[in-house]
């Protein structure tokens, strides 16, 4: 997903500022009147999550009330949307979702809602690349050591993601369909859930986001191959991207987003958008996403509403392209 352009998110920017002022007066009116809830459709300790629970704390702390965090796993991060699309529609239950949930999960899985209708975009929150890791003890040290062991012995290695029709599955598929190899699959309910097999040498690599990779990068656990974006990421930068690592067209960035169930209230809406604006313009919101790997989000309202929609068809056409089929679930 290429990133906005400066004219359009200056525009988004001030749309952004017009929510801040009515934002003020809906909290005047008294919303919210009590507790909040983000749902979050990935288990404890995955990139979703860090980002979820660290916008419940500033929420809590600005809205003066509860903001907790549900973790909902499964079902390519669709049974959290599930269950925001259909809560009362009184701004109280609130998304953190992915592209996984919203613009793939649609075109392989028979949903109850839907997720451009019944879902109100609030904004962009990041943007991380995915990145190859495999353990640190795995004898493979590059993309092109990996790419000659699974030509030499087709689908004979594994990849883990957190589910299939995750960023991780349609990032592993697209990897295979560049370098025209084979590996298997193998889904999982979040991707902490996948590191413990990747660092146990049960799954041989994952392509991971850098927000849920970067702490075992850092530990020491992972040991990071490539990252799936055009320039390489800031918090990495002694890892080439892929395409300097000798495979194009494998790009793959997973982004993140919040959104509150459709037909709630606009003062809710508005005061959301203003809240999250105000909060992503912290520097040390601003760091923490960087240190993920990523970029802060500057989408907010019709703008990031535009950029889901156009990200869902071009996922329409990946899971296309790629046969990706909803095996698994």
């Amino acid at each position: 997903m290429p990133f906005p352009n400066r004219r359009r998110a200056g525009l988004a920017l001030a749309a952004l500022a017009l929510a801040a002022l009515t934002g003020t007066a809906a909290q005047a009116q008294g919303w919210p009147d009590k507790p909040l809830r983000i749902m979050v459709g990935a288990s404890p300790g995955g990139g979703t999550d860090i980002l979820a629970r660290m916008l419940a704390e500033k929420f809590a702390a600005d809205f003066r009330q509860s903001v907790v965090v549900e973790n909902r796993p499964g079902a390519s991060n669709t049974i959290a949307a599930d269950v925001t699309a259909h809560a009362p529609a009184d701004g109280s239950t609130l998304l953190l979702a992915t592209n996984t949930g919203q613009a793939i999960a649609p075109h392989l899985l028979k949903l109850k809602f839907d997720p451009l209708k019944d879902l109100q975009p609030i904004g962009l929150v990041a943007v991380m690349p995915n990145v190859l890791v495999v353990s640190s003890s795995s004898p493979y040290r590059s993309v092109k050591e990996l790419v000659a062991a699974m030509s030499a012995s087709p689908g004979a290695l594994k990849y883990a993601s957190s589910g299939v029709g995750s960023t991780q599955h349609i990032a592993g598929e697209a990897f295979a369909l560049a370098t025209g190899t084979k590996a298997i699959h193998v889904p999982y309910k979040g991707s902490s859930q996948a590191h413990i097999d990747i660092i146990g040498g049960e799954v041989t690599m994952m392509f991971d986001s850098t927000s849920s990779a970067m702490g075992q990068i850092r530990s020491g656990k992972f040991r990071a191959l490539a990252v799936m974006s055009e320039r390489r990421a800031a918090e990495l930068p002694d890892v080439p991207t892929m395409a300097e690592a000798g495979v194009k067209g494998a790009d793959v960035q997973t982004w993140y987003g919040l959104y509150v169930t459709a037909g709630t209230p606009r003062p809710a809406v508005d005061a959301l958008n203003a809240e999250l604006a105000k909060v992503l313009k912290l520097a040390d919101v601003q760091a923490r996403i960087r240190g993920l790997g990523g970029e802060v989000g500057t989408l907010g309202g019709e703008a990031f509403a535009d950029m889901n929609r156009q990200e869902y068809e071009r996922f329409r056409k990946l899971v296309r392209e790629a046969n990706i089929k909803a095996d698994g679930l």
